[in-house]
Order: structure tokens, then C-alpha cells, then sequence
């Protein structure tokens, strides 16, 4: 449905942002942070960062069936993840917050070191909704000193699509492996003179850096461990090295996101790393980005008849890199209210949440106690793209949501869950290892080049 490698939430409304979207912010919350409004004062105010207009949509629909079942009002509030942060800020300070807010795990470790998070709520509504029928990676990653500070809703993983067709003809086998993988690249490129891997490699650019920490995080390299900074570990270093293999499988140059995916979608790359967003694109239900190979303008669904995925790079010890939507409750929210609208939007709500964009939201709640694989199940039943005419299941089978399953319940980020999250956090979003990558392409040994990320890290950890 996306054009991207990553979700980039769409800019807030210029008016909202400016106030600080004070009209966005709680109206019944009585700041105590425990008790809320009550009767037909309660109303729950909830910022989402899923902002497109047939997004927003969805969610008011929703949010209306909520209110129909409960009695209790929704205001739905398009607010850009970007602005999430300076938002809460100004409304915490005035006593003025929303009562669930729709944001990335790097953003529950931060808010709830500053304070800004009712952990007792979110642990109240994960106890009531079962904490086993959760990803337990995504509850790691929003556990804080042994508590939980927001609500797994949905999130995204790196997957490699591949031309299994192509595979084949280079004479190479399903990779398992980054080693595998890099070696399978290696050889489609030397077999068939088309890129072997198309992934994001340009230095600096933040695609490498989602490019790096994902062949990293598969390859067992942790970047810090224990307040420890290991991005120089052996592991690391030879990550480095699988990844300039991968990047010298390009037959084109470094890519970016926008260049990678063409690379794919023009039949001149035979395995892509990507977010899960490329799904309906392969099938060709987004006009916005066609397929464009030799063979598709006759079957414009030839790639996703022809592409297979490998979700779990390592299964021995699975690390997919990916992304994390989790639901908080501000302090000083409308608790009670807040608590009711969660569980409704991951119970009785839940299918219809996911079909807000389901190539991009994958459950990060699995199942019920009764049926626990529920909703994984019912996700490979929605449909992709912005018409939705076809599902997961039509499109790749069956086994693919088995696959998928198996994918988002690997997801990981460096540091989640530890005290080590506010570093990794700083690491991505400053682009450090990314803008230490580029003496690896010019020759230099991949353990001089991570023993230069080390120290760069370490930089960023000393100003903590």
C-alpha cells in the first residue's frame, strides 16, 4: 500500500500542531491519573499516527462501534509520530493530555522515563486481555523495570523477498542464514548479471541505517549489552563483511528505498530486503507503484506469483528487525475510559484495526485464550493495498501467514525492553552507524570499521 521501506507518519494538520493540539487533548481526565471521568462525562481523546484519509477513516469507524457498545465518545486525532513527543511534553506541563496515544516502542521507554505514561493502566488492560495471547518480543519491548508501559497493538518486519524462479535458475538454494544469504547474492550476480540483493546501502542515508541494524540483528551482533557497547564484536564484524557482500551484489550502485524496490520491481533484482509494505505492490493492487518487469505489463501479478519469502533469517536465534505500535495512557489520563477503549481496539475491534492497513499492521496480540492463533489467522483473510480486493492468503497461500506468524513473533530492536533503549534509540534516529559504514566500501577491514562504530556509539552513550 506504501511506497516506502519504512512507515513515515504523515504530517499533523498545520492548525493542530501549532496549539500544541490542545483541542486534541483530554477533556474529562482529572490529571490524578487513577480515576478518571465517569457517566456520560467519560470521552476518550486518542492520537493516532495512522494519518491518511482513509486511514483516519477506518478508525472513526471504529472508534464509533466503541461508542455505540459503550456509550463512551472518541475523538480521533491524526497526530504525526514526529509530533507525538513535543505534544505530550506541553500537555503534561498544563495538565492537558490525550487518554491513548497510537506510538513506536522507542517512544514508550522515552515517555515513561519522563513520566509521562500510566503504566498501571496498560498493565491493567494487558493482565485483563491475557498477557500469554501476546507477542512476547513486542511486550519485551515496551517492559520497563519489570512493568508494562503500553499496549502491543500491531507493527511491521523486514522480510527478503526472492524470484524463486530465478533462484533456481542460478542454481542456488533458499537462504537461511545471512551468511547464506550473502553468498546466494554473490552467486545470482555472477550466474545472471542482475543484482543479486537490493537493499538500502547509501551511506548516511537512514535506509542504510535500517539496512545495517537489520543484517546486523540477523547476523547475532548486538549493539550494546548490559550498558556494554558490543558493536565491535566478532559477530559484528563479520555481519560487516556479509554486508558489503550484499552490497556488492548490486549490479547498479548503492541503493536508496525508492531505487532498492524499483530495482525489484523491474525484474533486475532477484531478492529484496523490505518492509512487509511490499506486499500488495508485488501483486499489483497499488497504482501509485506499478510492476514494472519485462514479463508483468501481460500478468500484472507475475511477481507475486513468483515471489517467496524468507520471514526468519535465523531461527536458531530469531532477530528480525521491524517496528512496534503500542497503546499508551498518558498520566493524568481518563483511566478508566482509556482502559475500555484498549481492550476494545485488541478484542472485539481488533480484525477491523488491522484492516486499517494490513500489509503494515501485522497483530502483535496473537490470538485469545480460547483461539490463540485468532488473529494472525484472520490477518491473512484481509484484504491488501488500498482497494483491498485481495487477501494475504489468495495472493501467497496459506503457509505464507504460518511464515509471517513466525516473522512478527521474531521482531526485535536493539535494546528494547532494557536500559539500553534510550541508546539504540539515539544510535537509529542520529544515523550513526550508517554515517560509519562508508570506509567498509572503500577497502577498509570490517573490524577497523566496527571497532569506528564502537566509538561512536560510545560518544553518543557518554552524553546520555
Amino acid at each position: 500500500m506504501t511506497s516506502r521501506f519504512w512507515p513515515r507518519w504523515a504530517a499533523t494538520v498545520a492548525a493542530v500542531a501549532a496549539v500544541g493540539v490542545a483541542a486534541g487533548c483530554s477533556g474529562s481526565g482529572d490529571g490524578d491519573g487513577g480515576e478518571g471521568a465517569s457517566g456520560d462525562d467519560q470521552t476518550v481523546t486518542f492520537w493516532t499516527p495512522q494519518t491518511t484519509p482513509e486511514r483516519l477513516a477506518a478508525q472513526e469507524k471504529i472508534a464509533e462501534a466503541f461508542t455505540a457498545e459503550s456509550g463512551i465518545e472518541v475523538e480521533v486525532v491524526p497526530m504525526a509520530g514526529a509530533d507525538q513527543d513535543q505534544a505530550l511534553a506541553t500537555g503534561a506541563a498544563s495538565g492537558d493530555v490525550p487518554d491513548v496515544i497510537l506510538h513506536a516502542s522507542t517512544q514508550t521507554s522515552a515517555w515513561n522515563s519522563q513520566g509521562l505514561l500510566d503504566v498501571e493502566a496498560s498493565s491493567a488492560a494487558v493482565d485483563s486481555l491475557g498477557a500469554d495471547t501476546f507477542n512476547q518480543h513486542a511486550l519485551e519491548a515496551v517492559t520497563v523495570d519489570g512493568s508494562t508501559a503500553a499496549v502491543p497493538s500491531d507493527g511491521w518486519i523486514h522480510v527478503v523477498a526472492y524470484r524463486a524462479d530465478l533462484l533456481e535458475e542460478a542454481g542456488v538454494d533458499v537462504p537461511t542464514s545471512v551468511d547464506e544469504l550473502a553468498a546466494a547474492a554473490t552467486t545470482v550476480k555472477e550466474e545472471l548479471g542482475i543484482t543479486g540483493m537490493a537493499l538500502g546501502t547509501q551511506a548516511g542515508t537512514a535506509s542504510a541505517t535500517e539496512g545495517i541494524q537489520s543484517i546486523f540483528q540477523s547476523s547475532g551482533c548486538e549493539l550494546v549489552t548490559e550498558g556494554d557497547v558490543t558493536i565491535d564484536s566478532p559477530e559484528c564484524a563479520r555481519a560487516a563483511e556479509n554486508f558489503l557482500e550484499l552490497r556488492n551484489s548490486s549490479t547498479a550502485g548503492d541503493f536508496d528505498v525508492l531505487s532498492a524496490r524499483a530495482a525489484y520491481m523491474n525484474g533486475d533484482a532477484a531478492m529484496l530486503l523490505f518492509s512487509t509494505h511490499i506486499l500488495d505492490e508485488l501483486a499489483g493492487l497499488d497504482e501509485a507503484t506499478p510492476a514494472t518487469c519485462a514479463e508483468c505489463s501481460d500478468d500484472p501479478a507475475f511477481l507475486a506469483e513468483n515471489t517467496e519469502f524468507v520471514t526468519v533469517l535465523d531461527e536458531t536465534n530469531p532477530a528480525q528487525y521491524g517496528a512496534i505500535l503500542s497503546y499508551g495512557v498518558p498520566t493524568g489520563a481518563n483511566t478508566e475510559a482509556a482502559q475500555q477503549y484498549i481492550e476494545y481496539v485488541l478484542g472485539e475491534g481488533y480484525v477491523d484495526t488491522l484492516g486499517v492497513a494490513t500489509e503494515g499492521r501485522i497483530p502483535l496480540r496473537n490470538g485469545t485464550p480460547e483461539n490463540p492463533t485468532e488473529f494472525i489467522d484472520a490477518w491473512g483473510e484481509l484484504g491488501i493495498g488500498p482497494g483491498q480486493e485481495r487477501t494475504s492468503v489468495e495472493l501467497y497461500g496459506e503457509e505464507f501467514v504460518d511464515d509471517m506468524s513466525a516473522g512478527i513473533n521474531a521482531v526485535y530492536l536493539w535494546g528494547m525492553g532494557t536500559d539500553d533503549a534510550a541508546l539504540a534509540g539515539l544510535v537509529s534516529s542520529q544515523g550513526v552507524l550508517a554515517n560509519q559504514i562508508e570506509p567498509l566500501y572503500s577497502g577498509a577491514d570490517p573490524e577497523e570499521v566496527t571497532a569506528a562504530m564502537e566509538q561512536a556509539v560510545s560518544e553518543v552513550q557518554a552524553g546520555l
